[in-house]
């Protein structure tokens, strides 16, 4: 049942909410709660996150409706459970000891570009585009600049993960059946398919993020996250009339990386 627009008994005359209990609305509260339960394995829902990452592939605006009921029920729009986050971690970790092992890398190299790949290509890179967005968002895509309406950070860094997973999926593990024996081979088809990967994986991603945006009802000119778009589709055409192997290079990054 979806929550009503009663008064709790324990909010003030006017209908705000109590000191204690606006405490434990702010962001730090929220984000204390998050943390802990990363200790508190049994208390995860791992099967809806699992449902989550199938969806995001199928039908990621099933995903999107989940944040809005969240917020009708709960008052945030980011997550309150850190399962996701715990199951693409390892997912980050399995694909990436994949592609230690499809690159022929030693033992301490894999591990050097695991920490590399879990701290720097994720959650360093995921941070930084996480505040960026919040800041874009609560800056020029609210209707109304009004504190009743806000991006929450959490939310934003949540978007991020959605969008990032599909990314991961493909780029760290579909591909890596094809990078010995076709991507990494000095011929058009080569490129081609490695390309073309890179192409959906970074689509998918630039999608996921409009979609997120676009699913809160204070924001406004959404829209503009598609602009990406046009420049992914130049960038792609570019690379096959030079002959960029994308996957190539990032090869070559990853053992310049461990050396």
């Amino acid at each position: 049942m979806l929550p009503t627009t009663s008064v709790s008994p324990r909010s003030q005359g006017n209908g705000a909410l109590s000191p204690r209990d606006a405490a434990r609305h702010t962001a730090g509260a929220k984000r204390y709660k998050y943390l802990r339960r990363l200790f508190h394995f049994r208390q995860m829902d791992f099967e809806f996150a699992l449902w989550q990452m199938l969806y995001l592939f199928t039908s990621p605006q099933r995903v999107y409706r989940n944040f809005h009921y969240r917020k009708q029920t709960k008052d945030q729009w980011a997550r309150d459970d850190p399962a996701f986050l715990v199951l693409l971690s390892i997912w980050l970790c399995v694909s990436t000891v994949g592609f230690g092992f499809v690159l022929d890398m030693g033992f301490f190299e894999t591990i050097k570009l695991l920490l590399w790949v879990v701290f720097i290509d994720c959650v360093g890179v995921g941070l930084l585009i996480a505040t960026l967005m919040w800041f874009i968002s609560n800056k020029y895509l609210v209707k109304q600049q009004n504190r009743d309406y806000d991006v929450e950070w959490g939310y934003a860094f949540d978007v991020h993960l959605n969008a990032f997973y599909p990314l991961l999926v493909i780029l760290h593990f579909i591909q890596l059946f094809f990078i010995n024996y076709v991507i990494i081979s000095d011929s058009v088809i080569g490129y081609f398919v490695g390309n073309t990967l890179w192409l959906i994986a970074i689509g998918y991603y630039i999608y996921v993020t409009f979609l997120g945006y676009s699913a809160l009802p204070f924001l406004k000119n959404t829209a503009i996250l598609l602009y990406p778009f046009a420049l992914l589709i130049v960038l792609y055409l570019i690379s096959l009339a030079c002959g960029w192997n994308f996957t190539k290079m990032l090869c070559s990054f990853y053992k310049y990386r461990v050396k």
